[in-house]
Formats: structure tokens, C-alpha cells, sequence
């Protein structure tokens, strides 16, 4: 099996659990990582994201390292739809060609992997073989939001009998998830 590494984690999710996952979190200091495994990295999304005004405290230097990390070893970043990093370090968009490394950008819904939102999610690819086919779309039973206010961020109510994700809820990764990525990663040619 494969050696990936696991970089930006947090020690409480699914990762640290994963045979043949070595993991980088913020104590380990996967800024300081340096190969020569194939990588998933969840950098901090905070000071890049829609919410990014609420951020602080979050290393924004994370994010671009973590882009170099994929661009030199390989494997996959995870990041919200919409994440300025994409602009900052010149990474592809959903549907366009891929970079001058190859790096291609896809958009998946995490809660085909068991997540309880919809949670759009871009991931940017480097040396994978294959994403393979995505899980069937399932429903909802939450919502991804900030704050008590029954509208989404776009201005739209969010849908009746939707619960809005806490804080935690929308930070988690599912081990779904997690295998699928560390199964991408593990493919990088």
C-alpha cells in the first residue's frame, strides 16, 4: 500500500485512523513538510473563503504552501467552491483546461460521501490517474450557513425543514470522504 500524507489535518477526524496515512497537522507543522508521499492537504479555508471577513487568527500563508505541496509531490487539495486561492495561485477553475502542470479543478458535493450538507467542495488534482465515478447524489438534511438568519448567503431562504450546520459540523470530513481522496492521492502516476 501506498504512503500518503495528510497535511493541514485535524488530529480529531478520520485521517489520523487511516492505515497508511502519515499525518501532518498544525502540532506536526505540515507547513514544514517536504515529501516525498503524495499528498491531500485541507489547508485553512477561513482567510479564503466566503466567509473570509469572519476569519482570524488562520494562517493565510497555509494555503499557497499547500498548493505548492500537491504541485511538487502530487495528490489532491480540498478547499470551498468559490476559494480565492484558485485565483491567487493561478489554478484552474471546474471545467476549464488543466494547467501548465496538468492540475485540473473538480467540484463535488460532499454530501454524496456521507457529509449533512450539500457542502460544494473544489478539489485540484495533480498527477491523479483517475477520479473514477462519484457516489450517487443523495439529499441534504442540513444546510452550510453562518449565523441564525433563515437566508443563504446568495439572498434565497434556506429550504424549509433544513437544519443550518454548526460550526463543527460544517468543518468535519467524512471517512467516505477521506478514503476517496487518500484514494486519489495513492493513484498519482
Amino acid at each position: 500500500m501506498r504512503t500518503v500524507a495528510a497535511l493541514y489535518i485535524d488530529p480529531r477526524g478520520p485521517y489520523p485512523r487511516m492505515e497508511g496515512v502519515e499525518c501532518w497537522d498544525e502540532q506536526r507543522d505540515a507547513r514544514t513538510y517536504c515529501g516525498p508521499h503524495p499528498v491531500v492537504a485541507h489547508p485553512p479555508c477561513g482567510p479564503w473563503g466566503t466567509l473570509r471577513h469572519l476569519s482570524h487568527g488562520e494562517a493565510r500563508d497555509c494555503a499557497p504552501l499547500a498548493v505548492e505541496q500537491v504541485r511538487k509531490f502530487g495528490g489532491v487539495l480540498e478547499h470551498p467552491r468559490g476559494s480565492q486561492l484558485w485565483t491567487a495561485c493561478g489554478m484552474p477553475l471546474p471545467g476549464e483546461l488543466p494547467d501548465a502542470l496538468g492540475g485540473v479543478t473538480i467540484e463535488v458535493e460532499q454530501v454524496r460521501w456521507g457529509h449533512n450538507a450539500r457542502k460544494r467542495t473544489w478539489l485540484y488534482l495533480i498527477g491523479v490517474r483517475d477520479h473514477g465515478a462519484l457516489p450517487p447524489p443523495r439529499e441534504p438534511t442540513h444546510w452550510v450557513s453562518g449565523g441564525r438568519v433563515r437566508k443563504d448567503k446568495g439572498g434565497g431562504t434556506i429550504p424549509p425543514g433544513i437544519k443550518v450546520c454548526s460550526a463543527q459540523q460544517r468543518r468535519r470530513t467524512p471517512k467516505a470522504f477521506a478514503d476517496w481522496l487518500v484514494s486519489l492521492a495513492r493513484s498519482v502516476g
